[in-house]
C-alpha cells in the first residue's frame, strides 16, 4: 500500500507579510513564504502611464506575465503611489498589522520613504524587516540585475546567457529563510530584527563549488572523470554521472572495460573509449542500460 503523502510543513502559518519587492527575487521569496503558510500581502506602485495594457507597476508583469502570475497566485494584491500622501497612509495601515516587511528598494531610496530600520522600528517594534539588495555595504546603492551578479561572481561562460537567474532565485530562497530567521529570532529574544539579502552574495554562494575549484576541467566534476561529463549520442545528447565507484564499476561492466578503478577513470584513453561507447547509443538504448544496469544517466535531445 503506497505512503499517505506528507503533509506540508506550514511554519510560517499566522504569520502577515507585507511585500513593497517588485521583480523576481522579493516575489519569489514571498512565494514560498506563502507556501509555507504565511498570509502574504503585496503593495504595488500603479502602473507606468507607457506600460502595456493589462500589466502592473511591477516590471516583472511586462517582462513573463505567466512568471508573475505563478508568483502572486494567493498573494492579496494592493496598488498604492508612496509619492503621495495617500499611497504613504495606505501602506502604514499595512503596517500596522504586518509581522515582516520585505523590500528591494536602495538603501536612499528607503530612507527618502521613511523606510529606514531606525523609523520603522521606532514607529513598529515588532516588525521585522527583510531588506534585499543588489550588493552588500557601499555596493548596495549600485544597479544590478541577475546578470551583473553571475559576471561579479564568474558565472558566465563565452557569450551565452545563463540557463536561468541564478542570483536572483538564489536570493529568493536567501528571502524566505530570512523571514524564517526573523521570526525564531523574534520567538527567542522577544524582538525584532532587519535582515539584509544580497543578490550578489546569493550568486557567490552558488558559485562556492566553481571557486573551490570543483568545476576545474582536470577535477572530477569539472570533466576529468570519465564517468561524469556530457557526450553525443545517435540522436542526442547523455549527461552521464556514473562518479562514485560502485557506478563507474557498472559503467565499466555494461561497456566491457577492463579497468574502471578511479585512477582509469581519470585517464584520457578512457574518455575517449566512453566517447565512442555512448557514440553508437540512442537515447532509448542508453535508457534501458540505466534501467538495467543501474547507472546514473539522463539522455537530453
Amino acid at each position: 500500500m503506497p505512503a499517505t503523502p506528507a503533509k506540508p510543513l506550514q511554519p510560517l502559518k499566522g504569520v502577515r507579510i507585507l511585500s513593497l519587492a517588485l521583480n523576481l527575487p522579493g516575489p519569489a521569496g514571498l512565494m514560498r513564504c506563502r507556501a509555507m503558510g504565511a498570509r502574504c500581502v503585496k503593495l504595488e506602485p500603479p502602473p507606468h502611464p507607457a506600460a502595456p495594457q493589462g500589466t502592473t507597476g511591477d516590471p516583472m508583469s511586462v517582462y513573463m506575465r505567466t512568471a508573475y502570475d505563478a508568483m502572486h497566485q494567493g498573494v492579496k494584491m494592493l496598488v498604492a503611489d508612496l509619492k503621495t500622501d495617500r499611497g504613504r497612509a495606505a501602506l502604514h495601515r499595512e503596517l500596522q498589522r504586518s509581522d515582516v516587511l520585505i523590500t528591494s528598494f536602495r538603501p536612499s531610496a528607503l530612507t527618502k520613504l521613511g523606510l529606514d530600520w531606525k523609523a520603522l522600528h521606532k514607529a513598529y517594534p515588532q516588525l521585522n524587516v527583510v531588506a534585499v539588495f543588489g550588493g552588500s555595504g557601499a555596493l548596495a546603492e549600485e544597479p544590478g540585475h541577475d546578470l551583473t551578479y553571475q559576471a561579479e561572481n564568474d558565472l558566465l561562460t563565452g557569450l551565452d546567457l545563463p540557463a536561468t537567474l541564478y542570483a536572483d532565485m538564489g536570493g529568493s530562497l536567501l528571502v524566505s529563510e530570512a523571514v524564517l530567521q526573523a521570526r525564531l529570532q523574534q520567538l527567542q529574544k522577544g524582538r525584532a530584527v532587519r535582515l539584509e539579502v544580497s543578490l550578489s552574495d546569493a550568486a557567490a554562494w552558488l558559485g562556492l563549488p566553481r571557486s573551490w575549484g570543483l568545476m576545474a576541467p582536470t577535477s572530477m566534476v569539472g570533466g576529468g572523470h570519465a564517468g561524469y561529463r556530457i557526450y553525443p549520442c545517435k540522436d542526442g545528447r547523455v549527461a552521464l554521472a556514473a562518479l562514485e565507484p560502485h557506478f563507474a564499476a557498472a559503467l565499466g561492466a555494461a561497456m566491457g572495460l577492463a579497468d574502471a578503478s578511479l585512477q582509469a577513470m581519470l585517464r584520457p584513453e578512457t574518455q575517449v573509449a566512453v566517447a565512442a561507447f555512448v557514440a553508437g547509443k540512442t537515447r532509448k538504448q542508453l535508457d534501458a542500460l540505466a534501467l538495467a544496469k543501474d547507472i546514473p544517466l539522463h539522455t537530453l535531445k
